[in-house]
């Protein structure tokens, strides 16, 4: 009887998926007898431990969680100096609690439906909203995993975007931050891209380039004119990236009313603690005629009838959508805006609603016996919007 309310085995059971009978039948799939000899026909003996670990008797969860806090507790907070785009921040409380701790974005109508989907679509168009209001820039994508790889996400979209086929370099400006130098030069090694880093206001364009990278303000801190650069840069046919600092915009000129083509950065500064490093959430924002190209996913409001508007989730460009086919839901997930009964949106294909009309005795066609003029269902691609309430069943 002690041995079914063990603490320690309801942790593992809960955090180790596969149970005995998942384990047998998945070394019979792959021909082993044993954990222990699939490991011996996969892993060279020459780097496999020949001793067992020393490890310490396993812990039950409340253990583990004050273990965890008692080592936490040797850490001690300094005030940090880096910079290089990381900022400490406070948060008023009224901000944290109302607005990034509320419960509205994460909590359902009832116990029964699955309303945070809803909240958290809401939640990231107010984001993109904010990004494309302080960037001055038309699109805005839903964050991606931090400045670095957001510059280097700018430099991939402009190398897609050459409009020249021995276009194959890109600046980056000597006064970016140095952990972005050196995601861009890892990942234009991938890609086979030259990189120059130098001086903005004396690098030469020519036909070889195709985009360029630079810091507002820099990673000194000093905030520059930019835009005799990305005049020079549009008249040699390439494209301009501004990494800027966020929070800064509120004050300076933003990148897209000084000719910037995306501007990107780190939201580290509106909220997130620095937390012993680690990535923060990045913002990536550009023209409207590159939204096609634009990284990461996106939300926006769309028109439906008979609700005048829906949140979508999917690509920043329609067009880049997945093709839908028969029987297939389409990569595009639609939620309810206007309603305020928490009823979220579903799509059922034709063919399946007019197989439950047949079997419930009514016409397959809904509009048979509608009066002229009343709205019928909403349509999206061959699929029909509709509400419903509870369980995951909507996209």
């Amino acid at each position: 009887m002690a041995a079914s309310i063990d603490p320690t085995e309801s942790f593992s059971s809960r955090h180790i998926g596969p149970d005995e009978a998942d384990l047998h039948a998945m070394l019979k799939v792959v021909g082993a007898r044993s954990l222990d000899e699939l490991v011996s026909q996969t892993v060279p003996a020459s780097i496999r431990a020949t001793a067992p670990l020393d490890l310490p008797p396993p812990l039950a969860e409340h253990q583990l969680l004050a273990e965890a806090r008692r080592l936490a507790s040797h850490n001690r907070v300094f005030r940090s100096y880096i910079g290089v785009g990381y900022h400490d921040c406070i948060i008023p409380p009224v901000i944290q609690r109302n607005i990034l701790e509320n419960p509205g974005w994460y909590t359902a109508y009832t116990p029964y439906q699955a309303e945070i989907s809803q909240g958290r679509l809401e939640a990231l168009l107010n984001f993109q909203t904010m990004i494309m209001d302080l960037t001055a820039m038309e699109v805005a994508g839903a964050s991606l995993l931090d400045e670095a790889t957001a510059a280097a996400e700018a430099m991939h979209m402009f190398a897609g975007l050459a409009e020249r086929d021995d276009a194959n370099l890109f600046f980056v400006s000597e006064l970016c931050h140095p952990q972005t130098l050196a995601v861009i030069a890892t990942r234009a090694e991938a890609r086979g891209i030259d990189v120059v880093v130098g001086n903005h206001e004396r690098f030469a364009f020519d036909n070889r380039v195709f985009g360029a990278l630079v810091q507002y303000p820099t990673t000194d801190g000093s905030v520059v004119d930019y835009r005799a650069f990305c005049e020079r840069a549009h008249a040699a046919g390439a494209r301009v990236a501004v990494a800027a600092d966020l929070l800064s915009l509120a004050l300076l000129l933003p990148p897209g009313e000084f000719g910037a083509d995306v501007a990107l950065g780190s939201t580290q500064r509106f909220g997130t603690p620095l937390g012993y490093g680690g990535p923060h959430a990045a913002f990536f924002a550009t023209r409207k005629e590159f939204r096609a190209q634009d990284a990461g996913p996106a939300h926006r409001r769309v028109r439906r009838r008979p609700r005048p508007h829906r949140l979508a989730h999917g690509p920043a460009d329609p067009r880049a959508a997945h093709p839908a086919r028969e029987g297939h839901q389409q990569h595009l997930h639609l939620t309810g805006l206007a309603r305020g009964d928490g009823q979220h949106v579903r799509r059922v294909s034709r063919a399946s609603r007019d197989s439950r009309h047949r079997r419930a005795g009514r016409p397959a066609d809904r509009n048979a016996g509608r009066r002229p003029g009343a709205p019928g269902p909403a349509r999206v691609a061959g699929t029909v919007l509709r509400h419903g309430s509870g369980g995951r069943r909507g996209g």
